[in-house]
């Protein structure tokens, strides 16, 4: 099974779009776990995943909340994805590369030793940073080409020739997808461009969609510019705002109400 196959029957069988990310933040998260539980974070990401594991099509993990404990927190990372169910999509977030054999190893971590189905990937190297990455033709690398942070527009939107660098970077996504396991990570902070991207890549290219909750993405426009003519191929991350959501003992029960909740609007506009 390819990443495409499995991310379109986890969507189908839970009616979803919605991704959760479980960036964990120990400032963030209910202080009784660390009070009563012997290893409180993955103890919270279970919580989460067991109260959200009907709603999503996936789970991101941003590798950066779990490298900052070092090998407690890459031991972390490898249970985290081990309690996933295996039917459910695995989205490493690092916006990893470097030069090709530097390029080489980072893959072989997050698609071998970590058995992620899909990753984040810087294309400022330029193809051969990226080919690596799609040669393990089963996953899915999503490329950036529109982040969602405030300051995206200091490089992404730089003119080159008569349009922007990301509109020059989408383009050249749909190039190197020569194994049709390319993906592209598209704001939703930026409806206008998110549908200018998803016009370059066609109807068959998954974007994964990080802005909405907390960041202020807007729901509609993000679902109507960023999937295809299906109602297919986007995953929208949300991440503090469901995980976070609740502070007591009930706190899982409270992220499963965001989720559902996000899940349905989504939902609404397909």
């Amino acid at each position: 099974m390819n990443f495409k196959q499995k991310f379109l029957g986890i969507s189908h069988k839970n009616n979803s779009l919605l991704c959760v990310g479980l960036d964990i933040d120990k400032d963030k998260m209910p202080k009784f776990l660390f009070e009563s539980s012997k290893y409180p974070f993955l103890d919270f990401n279970k919580s989460i995943i067991d109260a959200t594991r009907d709603i999503v099509c996936a789970y991101k993990l941003n590798m950066a909340f779990y490298e900052v404990f070092g090998k407690e927190g890459f031991d972390l990372l490898e249970k985290t994805i081990e309690y996933i169910p295996k039917d459910i999509v695995v989205i490493l977030d690092g916006k990893r590369n470097d030069i090709g054999n530097t390029a080489r190893k980072y893959a072989q971590t997050l698609f071998e030793t970590l058995n992620a189905d899909a990753v984040t990937v810087n294309p400022y190297l330029g193809k051969d940073g990226i080919i690596p990455f799609l040669e393990y033709k089963d996953r899915c690398s999503f490329i950036l080409c529109r982040t969602s942070n405030a300051s995206a527009g200091d490089f992404q939107d730089l003119p080159v020739s008569t349009v922007p660098l990301y509109q020059i970077i989408a383009k050249k996504i749909k190039e190197w997808n020569e194994n049709d396991n390319c993906g592209a990570v598209v704001g939703a902070t930026y409806p206008g461009e998110l549908k200018i991207i998803r016009t370059i890549l066609g109807e068959n290219m998954p974007l994964l969609i990080p802005g909405v909750g907390k960041q202020g993405g807007d729901i509609e426009n993000t679902v109507k510019n960023g999937t295809n003519t299906k109602g297919e191929m986007a995953i929208i991350n949300s991440s503090r705002g469901i995980i976070f959501a609740g502070n007591n003992e009930d706190f899982s029960e409270v992220s499963r109400d965001k989720a559902l909740s996000l899940r349905s609007e989504i939902n609404k506009y397909r």
